[in-house]
């Protein structure tokens, strides 16, 4: 983050960075309107986004088709305000006064259309929450 850009930051990291972290930078992208900078990343990337997830997201009007799963640097982490894990565990790296939480989430790798909505609409709960506490109102709703 420059000091020009006063946009709070947020980092989500999953394993693979296919699922459930995508689906969280797509609600945070698309709720926030591009008043948060968004970040998401995996300690051991995929090849693509789940598939799955893709449709869960298209359903509500994001679409997420043109994201590519990114491994995690250091960089990505000392650059974001909060980090979001959702099951990487200990191979996240850890900087003194960043703000960590973890979203313990089931994986949808694998799963149907079914338990994926359920996934989906857990994430899309927990991102409003994040917004409130960024202190950054909606600019829209799904």
């Amino acid at each position: 983050m420059t000091t020009t850009d006063a946009r709070p930051s947020a980092l989500f990291v999953c394993v693979h960075n296919a699922g459930r972290s995508q689906m969280a930078a797509g609600f945070l992208t698309h709720l926030s309107g591009g008043r948060v900078e968004v970040r998401s990343a995996g300690s051991m990337p995929a090849e693509q986004i789940n598939p799955t997830a893709v449709e869960a997201m298209l359903e509500l009007g994001i679409d997420i088709r043109d994201q590519k799963p990114k491994v995690l640097t250091t960089e990505a982490v000392q650059a974001s305000d909060v980090v979001i894990t959702m099951g990487c565990g200990d191979v996240c790296p850890i900087f003194p006064g960043k703000r960590y939480e973890d979203w313990k989430l089931d994986d949808p790798a694998g799963q149907g259309i079914e338990p994926v909505r359920v996934i989906r609409d857990e994430i899309h709960g927990r991102v409003l929450t994040l917004l409130d506490e960024l202190g950054v109102e909606p600019v829209t709703t799904v």
